[in-house]
């Protein structure tokens, strides 16, 4: 079963779209001008060109040659893609070999692909996985993945608080963190029947308890009573 990524519409923060934008990189120089360029009228280009070509000539730097009036417009430029608008995780399978019947381990490690379909490299990392009580990161804690690959990473999941853990539900998640030159993003990676059915296997090992010794009965005879 495949992860399910992203799990709400990534379009853009200025539409309204629910997802977090935590930061940004820093405009350059050379961004703020070149914006400033693409703005300017046709008439305005040349006249700053022919103004600029004759200071240089005036010292004696020879210049290219300006644009004529048939010049054909600039190609708008291509924005740089919200890091979770390019990103996708699909899920493998568990990491390791099963635990002896028996044991109760409290952590797990599951295998994901990342992909990154477009845009700069993103760089990323794991914060949670669903629900109160439980830790997750991957191993290594945080990776870069490049445009048009593909990344195998594990990801432990620890039990840390079983009393506010679902022992079966549909859909868990992961918590992760984007970063690309554009933006750094908070984002969750939703996942299938696969990845629920391997992760609740860990939480309900981890969280089984010994069900509590019965009263004896009034006739003297034991009783006990086993819990599924």
């Amino acid at each position: 079963m495949t992860g399910i990524g992203p799990v709400e519409p990534v379009d853009s923060p200025d539409s309204g779209e629910s997802y977090d934008v935590i930061g940004t990189d820093g405009t350059r120089l050379t961004d703020r001008w070149n914006a400033r360029w693409r703005s300017m009228p046709p008439r305005a280009r040349r006249a700053t060109l022919t103004a600029t070509a004759i200071a240089l000539l005036a010292a004696g730097v020879l210049v290219p040659r300006i644009p004529s009036e048939d010049h054909h417009p600039e190609p708008e430029h291509t924005p740089v893609p919200w890091p979770a608008n390019v990103t996708a995780w699909r899920y493998l399978g568990p990491a390791g070999l099963p635990e002896p019947p028996g044991t109760h381990p409290t952590s797990g490690r599951f295998r994901f692909a990342v992909d990154v379909h477009g845009g700069p490299p993103v760089t990323l990392q794991v914060t949670g996985a669903a629900f109160t009580g439980l830790t997750a990161h991957a191993l290594p804690e945080t990776f870069t993945v490049h445009p048009g690959t593909t990344r195998r990473v594990t990801v432990e999941v620890t039990v840390s608080d079983c009393s506010g853990l679902p022992l079966n539900a549909d859909l868990p998640f992961l918590d992760v963190t984007l970063r690309n030159a554009r933006a750094i993003q908070h984002h969750s990676f939703i996942f299938g029947r696969a990845y629920s059915h391997d992760l609740f296997q860990l939480l309900r090992g981890a969280c089984a308890t010994t069900p509590a010794s019965q009263p004896g009965r009034p006739s003297g005879s034991a009783g006990s009573q086993n819990a599924d």
